[in-house]
């Protein structure tokens, strides 16, 4: 464990650069024991000084210092008792101070340090009382004297047998050598000892007589030694009184120094002060002059304006301490430049302000005002106007931001008043060319911009009754819907982005955030997810982020924006009823154009409103795709219908071949594929629906066509997802070709077909074969009176009639009569060979055949085919 001392020196004192002379252990006399360390310490400067430093014992081995006092401020020093031991003592400064040490030894070594330190550099100016004289000089009293000497006899008593040393050792040795002979003989060897000594003292003895008379000159000597030893004394003790009073002069001296070079260090300091003061909170008289006009009319005006500001921001920001507020040249020169602020912010709002009026109430220019051209408004003049205000905006910002923080919002209230009228004469100039109201003018522009109509579309190869001027009016109508939606995109754009930079620049709002946002590309799997037009595009994202002042600042400059621009999509309904599809298209492209250039750096704002707009065309699309399928749900057909492609699956095409037009470019196509498969699913529904309805023509029939349309119509297009579909419909198309020829096989043998169905039913019911000729109803009699109603001239004219039924059933845009006719022919057949299987099998041996074979009729029906064609 560390002592005391040594932490003490490195934790608290060295740091100060002061040594550490002394210390006691101590706490206050009669209070419960606390570990604090009383200190003698001496400063490592000139002149010397000495202290008493009271230390405090903090957190186990951790120390702080409590108090601290000047040794030469310390009167007097008791030690409480004389006689007894004590642990009490105290000091006495202005106040007395009473102490227990932790030990005797520690009190009277603290104790002879201050008498030390007293006498050598306090010029005895501290008493002592009730302090030994042996504390004092270091000596010990009479009993400390009398456990020294029994320790002194002790240590004797253990000193009496001591081991030889090498020297002894070997001359006892020697000794032995000298004295062999009689070595063995103890009493002879001590003998001759004890004679050599004898003679050994009496030759000492008249060594020490005849040197008696060089002892008593070297007596003599040594007395004059200690008479002159006493005079050099006296002579040191008369020296030391005189060097003491020098001592305390030189000190006094010394100290005074110190103070004269202090005063001279104040005096630079104060200087220092005096000209930083003088310097950096002096404004020019030409800056104040022209803080108070606060003229900004010219150009030239605003730029003095502006170095004016600079400098008095210069002068206010200066750093001085509190304390030189109270100075009254300090305080008039703050108060001056407080006035000269507060002036100049009141003219200069007040001249901003009357800008911002003044250009809110300017007119739509006249070139807006033409009706021949769509032109988009520019503020670019408006802006130049205000942007050498820039610097003066930063200032009014920095230095008074709630004042400043009015002003975007009378801009905005100003601004908006001009961008209303100017949006509505805008869109209003976009419905006049939209609907037509000045053609020659609309027909003008899209030659000069490149805009031309599509190829001629292919002619429709189902049939249907279109009109190619109808198909390709509504090529046009689309495409000009998409190439108006561009242009009023196109020419809102630099509005809108050009406003945003503006009012970033003008009224210092920063985008870095939003602006990293927005470079930053989605992850793969959203890009997948987004591809189908989600409900939440990445540009309706940004609105989430848009909470800047930047982003509510344009909301309200532009309220008029995304009301007029909801009502011009509107428009584009008059124009055709499937326009929602190229609004669709044609805002998400141009988003994801935006987004992949650098104008989405600056156009955030304007891809909000987009985003808005996608929303409500997405909204718009699924409605026009709902209406659509309740219009398909709800069709009602004719009573007199007699067959053909029914009008909601022309309806269907019309869509499909309009979507096709208009998502031919498009980036993305996932929400039309939603929308094809849910009007296909409508479509075949509504068409299957037609089993239940009472139509005077056959249903199989109608059903079997409009699936073979629809069939022949998905494979033409080739749509990927509603490859599906396509084989449904073959299916359904096939499965109701089955039923009608099955439903028609039965008319030119429809009295052998009951016949044979009730031979069949018997057979089932368990009769043999051959005994189903013994039943009244199926005797070999019925069955040659069915036969002979039917003989080759009879069925070849009830063929002939079934044909001219089919011809007239069948819609002729289809051409199914020989697809029809063949699976007749070949049906027709295998009743045939059923019904002869059937004579065989239940009329064995009788010798019953029919009228006609199976050549026969396929002459029958090949003269008919031949015939009709």
């Amino acid at each position: 464990m560390t002592s005391p001392w040594l932490l003490l020196e490195k934790d608290v004192f060295t740091p100060l650069n002061e040594r550490l002379l002394e210390i006691v252990h101590i706490w206050k006399t009669g209070k419960k024991r606390k570990g604090s360390v009383l200190c003698v310490v001496v400063a490592n400067y000139r002149p010397i000084q000495l202290f008493l430093v009271k230390v405090k014992a903090d957190r186990g081995e951790q120390y702080k210092i409590t108090n601290r006092w000047l040794l030469k401020y310390l009167k007097l020093v008791d030690g409480k008792t004389v006689n007894q031991e004590t642990l009490d003592f105290e000091l006495q400064f202005d106040k007395v101070y009473k102490w227990t040490a932790g030990s005797c030894d520690e009190k009277n070594a603290f104790i002879r340090c201050l008498w030390k330190l007293n006498h050598r550099y306090l010029s005895g100016i501290i008493s002592f009382v009730n302090v030994p004289s042996c504390t004092m000089e270091g000596k010990q009293g009479p009993q400390e004297n009398a456990k020294a000497s029994a320790e002194a006899e002790n240590q004797e008593e253990h000193c009496v047998y001591q081991e030889m040393t090498p020297k002894e050792t070997a001359d006892m040795l020697k000794l032995m050598e000298e004295y062999e002979p009689i070595v063995n003989n103890a009493a002879a060897f001590a003998e001759q000892l004890s004679s050599d000594l004898q003679v050994l003292d009496e030759t000492n003895l008249q060594a020490i007589i005849s040197s008696e008379r060089q002892v008593m000159l070297l007596m003599n000597s040594i007395d004059e030694a200690l008479v002159e030893v006493a005079k050099v004394e006296e002579t040191l003790q008369i020296h030391d009184k005189l060097l003491g009073s020098l001592k305390q002069q030189m000190d006094h001296i010394q100290q005074e120094n110190f103070l004269l070079h202090r005063i001279e260090s104040n005096q630079e300091k104060l200087m220092g002060e005096i000209l930083f003061l003088t310097s950096n909170l002096d404004l020019n008289e030409e800056h104040c002059q022209v803080l108070r006009q606060g003229d900004l009319s010219s150009p030239r005006k605003v730029k003095a304006c502006i170095e004016a500001v600079e400098a008095l921001s210069s002068c206010m920001n200066v750093q001085i301490q509190p304390g030189y507020r109270k100075l009254q040249a300090v305080a008039e020169q703050l108060i001056m430049f407080e006035t000269l602020k507060q002036n100049f912010e009141n003219s200069f709002i007040s001249h901003i302000t009357s800008i911002f009026e003044q250009q809110g109430n300017t007119q739509v220019p006249p070139v807006m005002q033409q009706t021949n051209k769509l032109i988009s408004p520019t503020h670019e003049s408006y802006h130049d106007e205000l942007l050498p205000y820039v610097p003066l905006m930063t200032w009014l910002k920095n230095t008074n931001p709630m004042l400043f923080s009015d002003l975007p919002k009378v801009y905005a209230r100003s601004l908006c008043r001009l961008y209303e009228r100017e949006i509505k004469n805008f869109f209003e100039m976009a419905r006049m060319l939209l609907l037509g109201r000045a053609k020659d003018s609309l027909q003008e522009c899209l030659d000069k911009t490149g805009f031309m109509a599509y190829g001629n579309r292919r002619q429709s190869q189902f049939g249907l009754p279109e009109n190619r001027n109808e198909e390709d009016d509504d090529l046009d109508k689309g495409n000009l819907v998409k190439h108006m939606l561009q242009q009023v995109l196109r020419g809102l754009q630099p509005l809108c982005t050009s406003e945003q930079r503006f009012i970033e620049k003008f009224f210092v709002l920063s985008q870095d955030a939003i602006r990293q946002e927005v470079l930053e590309p989605p992850a793969t799997s959203e890009r997948e997810e987004d591809a189908a037009f989600p409900e939440e595009s990445p540009c309706a994202k940004i609105k989430s982020q848009l909470e800047e002042p930047s982003a509510q600042l344009l909301t309200e400059i532009f309220n008029s924006l995304e009301p007029e621009l909801r009502s011009f999509i509107d428009t584009f309904n008059k124009v055709h009823e499937f326009s929602c599809l190229q609004v669709l298209v044609t805002l998400n492209d141009y988003m994801l154009e935006i987004q992949g250039s650098s104008s989405a750096l600056s156009s955030s704002f304007l891809n909000t409103v987009l985003s808005n707009m996608l929303l409500l065309a997405k909204n718009n699309f699924n409605k026009c795709i709902y209406a659509l399928c309740k219009e398909i749900e709800e069709a009602k057909l004719p009573s007199k219908m007699k067959g053909g492609i029914l009008p909601f699956v022309s309806r269907f095409e019309e869509y499909v071949n309009f979507s096709e037009e208009a998502f031919k470019w498009a980036q993305q196509t996932g929400e039309l594929e939603k929308a094809h498969m849910r009007l296909v699913d409508t479509v075949f529904n509504s068409i299957n629906n037609l089993s239940s309805v009472n139509l005077k023509v056959n249903t199989d029939m109608v059903i079997m066509e409009n699936f073979h349309h629809m069939h022949r119509f998905l494979l033409q297009k080739k749509i990927c997802c509603l490859e599906s579909k396509q084989r449904e419909a073959k299916e359904m198309y096939s499965k109701h070709l089955v039923l009608y020829v099955t439903q028609c096989l039965g008319q030119p043998l429809e009295k052998l077909k009951h016949f044979f169905e009730g031979v069949k039913t018997r057979v089932a019911q368990g009769v043999k074969e051959e005994e189903v000729s013994f039943h009244l109803a199926y005797s070999k009699q019925e069955l040659r009176k069915v036969i002979e109603k039917y003989p080759g001239k009879e069925v070849k004219r009830a063929l002939e009639t079934l044909y001219k039924k089919i011809v007239k059933s069948l819609s002729p845009e289809e051409n199914l009569l020989p697809v029809v006719w063949q699976a007749m022919e070949q049906k027709f057949i295998c009743q045939y060979q059923e019904f002869e299987d059937l004579i065989q099998r239940c009329y064995a041996g009788s010798g019953i055949t029919m009228d006609f074979t199976v050549e026969d009729l396929l002459s029958y029906f090949n003269s008919i085919t031949q015939f009709k064609m």
